[in-house]
């Protein structure tokens, strides 16, 4: 994996995941984490930004802030990976970088 970008904030408050879609690599990945698992979820004004970009990035959400925000996976947008903290660092680690959106 070349880059793993994190987002955690709302899309529906911030512009942290329409920015990091408009500047992410073929071959990146995209970790929704903290309020940025409202941009995984199906039906929301994020969800067609967020299913183009599943032709040419990986998109992975947080399981304990989905579970948290009262969200199970069957809201999620078809294509998005559930990851535990465990798999977050995995994330990370295989990544050559890290880049938060804020």
């Amino acid at each position: 994996m070349s880059k793993l970008h994190t987002v955690n904030k709302s899309p529906f408050e911030k512009s942290s995941l329409e920015s990091c879609l408009a500047h992410v690599s073929e071959g990146a990945a995209v970790l929704l984490f903290e309020d940025g698992i409202y941009g995984a979820l199906k039906g929301t004004a994020a969800a067609e930004t967020v299913e183009r970009a599943l032709t040419s990035v990986k998109v992975y959400v947080l399981g304990e802030d989905l579970k948290a925000r009262g969200f199970d996976e069957d809201r999620l947008i078809n294509g998005i990976s559930v990851v535990d903290y465990g798999g977050f660092v995995d994330l990370a680690a295989q990544a050559d970088a890290v880049q938060a959106w804020l």
